[in-house]
């Protein structure tokens, strides 16, 4: 990952963690027709996870599209790749020009409301590798990204707010160190589409 990765990224001050902020990696107008396609092209649906033994229906929408191979599994889940879309395509081109990282794979979640959030988690699913690289990229409503120290309790929970366009890229030791999370909120929220770029270690070695 390259330190000038997108234009205007800022490094998040973090220990144990490699965080680059981008509030504007792509413009409105880019990032408006974008999110426009993805959400009437993508194929989103409620995922039923294994929380500590329960199924919990999961408070978003989501799907993964991915090269043909890159199986991803979390909480109870495994997911097969949906073919690429073009704009997912498109997206994963330009990051790999302004990040050098070759993503094989992408999560969609849609957040209609305040009601939709993710919890407590970190990226550190054994196919992503022991220091995976984690783009995450947000369209529509902007909603609170948090960030708590897995072992230093007393290091502040640090706040992102990641708005239309944004990039946060997440490298080195940061999943293995830090949880992070969408909290619910009782403030009016507009619908948010986050896409998180993984690379699949297992899919590369079969390919």
């Amino acid at each position: 990952m390259t330190r000038d990765a997108a234009a205007g990224c800022t490094r998040v001050d973090a220990p144990d963690a490699d965080i680059e902020f981008s509030p504007h990696f792509y413009t409105k107008d880019e990032a408006d027709a974008l999110a426009a396609t993805l959400i009437a092209s993508a194929e989103l649906e409620q995922q039923t996870l294994k929380i500590f033994g329960r199924d919990v229906v999961a408070p978003r929408l989501s799907a993964w599209y991915g090269d043909p191979g890159a199986s991803y599994a979390y909480s109870g889940l495994r997911l097969e790749p949906k073919p690429w879309l073009p704009a997912l395509r498109d997206i994963r081109s330009r990051l790999a020009s302004t990040t050098g990282c070759r993503f094989n794979g992408v999560l969609l979640n849609l957040y209609r409301d305040g009601r939709d959030s993710m919890g407590w988690h970190s990226d550190d699913e054994p196919e992503l590798g022991e220091e995976p690289t984690i783009a995450s990229l947000s369209f529509g409503g902007t909603r609170r990204f948090l960030l708590r120290h897995r072992t230093r309790p007393e290091l502040d929970t640090l706040e992102l707010l990641p708005s239309h366009g944004s990039l946060i890229l997440m490298a080195g030791t940061t999943q293995a160190a830090w949880k992070h999370a969408v909290p619910k909120t009782a403030r009016p929220a507009a619908p948010r589409l986050n896409l998180t770029f993984r690379t699949i270690l297992e899919q590369l070695r079969a390919g």
